[in-house]
């Protein structure tokens, strides 16, 4: 752990020995560390790297404020795994199958239109519950939100895009495990954007000066705090059921190519990756931001996956202190996606796939292995964050 005080004052803890850390996502750094209302010092992760208004891979404790662009547009993101009692002799030679039936059954991507792959795997009953009412609540006070919460339903299931992705693995034994990364969706972006706007109409409307207009805080309080942490609680929950959701339609996918009977109630974790929660650190009560962080308390499984062609863990936390009990959400970016598609050809992302079944086009060459860090230099930088309890090896790869 290195420990400084950035150009403006604040405290930073960094696990970054071994890894890289860009200018840009260094000034992102002092800017949050220098908040009014950070309590005691801010956390990076190896995987950092530059985000909007904070870095991705930081973890920041905040007292009597929230800052909506640190949570993000992806509110609730985070991973699911799921350990089947298949193991790797039962799977196909030939795994093409088993990825048709899981974009079979998961909407992803965009449609040929360019659209969102939207058009829902589930009904709104199975998944959803109270959450249409709650929600309901949210949008009387804020109508703007409206037209996404009606298409929430229609997400619940589907994958997105980006980086968002199923997997089947292989762990260090050859068993097979189910994994897979989303979040919100549509309407946790539609959150994400409304609050951070309202934040800064805010800052502007009170006259406070930021190094940084995406540093745009909502005090706790007044009327939008309150509303945001509804909502933001919202799509957190919203974000698990999804989850749960397409990793029901992987499990049925693998259960009509492989006609081995097989179950899945070993070993699941579900995790968040972008979110804010209520916690108790350093003797008091604090508001977390997890910006591409998960929890690692003492004990706690969790998920840090690597890039589509590189091994994932499933780990247990340590419950470090200085982290706030946290550790990274996966490798982190080394480049950015235009740098990637500059820089990359279809060749070469072919190449570092090696046999893993996926998709090689020219639409997925921004996620390709090589835009990553090394995730060994990056779990060696988190040492002491956590142990490692599986590593897993992706056979078969669908991206959104």
């Amino acid at each position: 752990m290195q420990v400084f005080q950035g150009e403006r004052g604040g405290l930073i803890k960094a696990w970054v020995d071994g890894v890289q850390v860009e200018d840009q996502a260094r000034k992102q750094l002092d800017n949050i560390a220098a908040m009014p209302f950070i309590h005691k010092h801010v956390a990076i992760m190896p995987d950092v790297h530059w985000g909007m208004g904070a870095t991705v891979g930081s973890v920041i404790p905040t007292k009597g404020a929230i800052i909506p662009a640190a949570v993000g547009v992806d509110i609730g993101c985070g991973m699911m795994a799921v350990r089947t009692s298949l193991v790797a002799s039962d799977l196909p030679d030939n795994l093409h199958g088993i990825r048709t039936a899981i974009e079979q059954r998961i909407p992803h991507g965009r449609t040929d239109n360019g659209g969102d792959n939207d058009r829902g795997a589930w009904g709104e009953g199975r998944y959803m519950g109270g959450l249409i009412t709650e929600m309901q609540e949210i949008v009387d006070k804020h109508p703007k939100l409206e037209q996404a919460s009606r298409k929430a339903a229609r997400h619940v299931g589907t994958l997105g895009t980006g980086n968002h992705f199923v997997e089947v693995c292989l762990d260090q034994d050859d068993r097979v495990w189910i994994m897979l990364h989303s979040g919100s969706r549509g309407i946790g972006n539609k959150i994400g954007s409304y609050f951070i706007e309202l934040a800064k109409q805010d800052m502007r409307k009170w006259f406070v000066n930021l190094p940084d207009i995406d540093l745009a805080y909502l005090p706790q309080g007044t009327d939008h705090f309150n509303d945001y942490m509804q909502a933001v609680s919202w799509a957190q929950r919203f974000a698990r059921h999804n989850r749960e959701a397409m990793m029901n339609a992987a499990i049925e996918a693998m259960h009509s190519v492989i006609a081995k009977p097989f179950h899945t109630d070993c070993e699941a974790v579900n995790c968040h990756h972008n979110y804010v929660s209520t916690e108790k650190h350093f003797g008091e009560n604090v508001f977390l931001t997890r910006k591409g962080a998960v929890s690692a308390k003492d004990g706690e499984l969790g998920i840090i996956p690597g890039s589509m062609g590189a091994k994932s863990f499933i780990v247990r936390g340590k419950g470090n202190r200085d982290s706030f009990c946290s550790c990274s959400h996966g490798a982190g970016r080394s480049m950015s996606r235009t740098e990637a598609k500059r820089r990359f050809t279809i060749e070469d992302h072919i190449a570092a796939m090696g046999s893993v079944e996926a998709r090689t086009d020219a639409d997925v060459i921004d996620e390709t292995p090589m835009a990553y860090k090394d995730i060994d230099a990056v779990m060696a930088a988190q040492s002491d964050l956590v142990d490692i309890v599986h590593t897993l090896k992706q056979v078969v790869c669908v991206k959104g």
